[in-house]
């Protein structure tokens, strides 16, 4: 008899699977377990009454097709609700209903659950955690600057702020490397939810935190109160979820959470350092749910990006400076937005304390400090001042026009050493030499390999900036 259920269940299947996407196929019909067929009447164990109401009011007439596929015209579908998982003293209660939609639930019976809060208000003193939502009021989409380097995760975030747990996009994964903005994002998703939806519930936590509070649930026994008030949140925040890697009880415990919220219909939001396919030591169940919805990644801010997000945060804080100023900072900062912020904030700070705008000379001193010092390469200016003192020429000479061969000479090693010790692109390192073009970058850099290899004096002289640059490293 349960090899007949199984197979009268395996070709509604079949059929269902032709009517709703895969996404939903997954979510809603894989967790359902066929019990009896008897008197041409299927029934077949959903998880829980959200569940069951939830299939009816989407998925009926998929139902309904597969039913009389299997079953014919007069086949009828019952389904088990399971409103009380139980325990080994006291089984579990299920509760059998048609699939005839009422303007009444069917009744429900459960055993009292003393620790189930009606509402996420209600719980007081766990770790901390009462009414707040712990969003940062000042992540927000407005000064969340757009580019071709995260289009796609702020198209996504907004989709999901405006209609939470209702798009495709659940959960949703924000994933990059370190000052991409992952966090900014994510809890702008969160406070736009929380000024446009005031009757949802908001969370932002960070995995170490959650770890944190799973713990003490665990050592006060209080982990019973803690699951029941995840379960009831409305949109769950969570950064930096690669934390949660090697943490087997954290995970399970997250695991039942995931589960319970993405049947509830509520939305779930991720940060990551990594993809979900990199998360090594995270249980396979868990990485399968990640997939989903949407993963976005956060790549490093092109130059015109850069350039957006500078002139935001100069509007932002009142402060103008010249063009030229913005070019060479964005030119200069290309590795992630928050080095970038840091700039600015160092800029402004030495132009308070110095009483002087913020100029070309001031911007190259204060990059001098910062990428030195804590970047640990060799700059533009690290270059620019060893070509100038090697050569005996000044910086006026190398952005200049001169074609004299005492100047294209110096140009175009300086140029050929920004190519190997920078990641700048060709195209900003023509800007360094007076707003010249790739072509001629790559000229340069062509022509100084080749004396390289052809001219001994030349060779000596790239040997010697060499050692020069091995030492600028070593003292820094």
């Amino acid at each position: 008899m349960q090899t007949e259920t199984r197979q009268v269940w395996a070709k509604c299947l079949e059929i269902i699977r032709h009517e709703v996407n895969e996404q939903s196929f997954k979510t809603w019909f894989e967790p359902i377990v066929p019990l009896k067929v008897v008197s041409n009447t299927l029934t077949i164990q959903v998880p829980s009454q959200f569940f069951y109401e939830w299939l009816e009011e989407n998925y009926v007439h998929a139902l309904r097709k597969a039913i009389d596929y299997t079953l014919g015209r007069n086949g009828m579908l019952e389904y088990s609700i399971i409103v009380d998982k139980g325990d080994r003293k006291n089984p579990p209660i299920a509760l059998n209903v048609p699939n005839q939609k009422s303007t009444t639930p069917p009744p429900v019976q459960r055993r009292p659950e003393p620790n189930l809060y009606e509402s996420p208000f209600q719980l007081k003193d766990l770790d901390s955690l009462e009414l707040d939502s712990y969003l940062n009021a000042h992540y927000i989409f407005d000064n969340f600057v757009e580019g071709d380097c995260n289009r796609l995760g702020r198209s996504a975030g907004m989709a999901v702020a405006q209609r939470p747990g209702v798009t495709s996009f659940n959960p949703l994964m924000i994933y990059g490397g370190v000052g991409l903005g992952k966090t900014h994002l994510i809890q702008a998703i969160g406070n736009y939810i929380k000024d446009t939806q005031a009757n949802k519930f908001v969370l932002y936590v960070s995995s170490e935190k959650f770890v944190n509070q799973f713990i003490n649930a665990i050592r006060n026994n209080t982990l019973q109160a803690f699951t029941n008030f995840y379960m009831q949140i409305d949109v769950l925040i969570l950064d930096d979820v690669q934390f949660l890697a090697g943490k087997e009880k954290t995970q399970e415990s997250f695991f039942h959470i995931f589960n319970h919220l993405h049947q509830s219909g509520k939305q779930i939001i991720m940060s990551s350092d990594r993809p979900p396919r990199d998360l090594a030591g995270m249980q396979d169940r868990l990485l399968s749910r990640f997939k989903w919805g949407l993963t976005a990644d956060l790549q490093q801010p092109d130059f015109e990006t850069r350039i957006a997000i500078i002139q935001k945060k100069l509007q932002a804080d009142g402060i103008y400076i010249k063009d030229e100023v913005i070019e060479y900072l964005a030119h200069s900062i290309d590795t992630n937005v928050r080095e970038m912020e840091g700039v600015i904030v160092s800029l402004m700070a030495h132009a308070s304390l110095n009483r002087r705008e913020i100029d070309m000379e001031l911007a190259r001193a204060t990059l001098k400090n910062i990428v030195v010092d804590n970047e640990k390469e060799i700059t533009v200016d690290n270059i620019l001042d060893a070509i100038t003192s090697h050569f005996d020429v000044t910086l006026a000479d190398l952005k200049g026009k001169s074609r004299k061969k005492e100047t294209v000479f110096p140009r175009q090693v300086a140029m050929y050493l920004m190519k190997e010790f920078t990641s700048l692109p060709l195209k900003s390192i023509g800007y360094h030499f007076g707003g010249r073009d790739h072509s001629t970058v790559i000229h340069a850099v062509q022509n100084i390999s080749v004396l390289i290899e052809s001219d001994k004096e030349v060779e000596k002289t790239i040997q010697k900036l060499y050692k020069h640059f091995n030492r600028v490293r070593v003292r820094s």
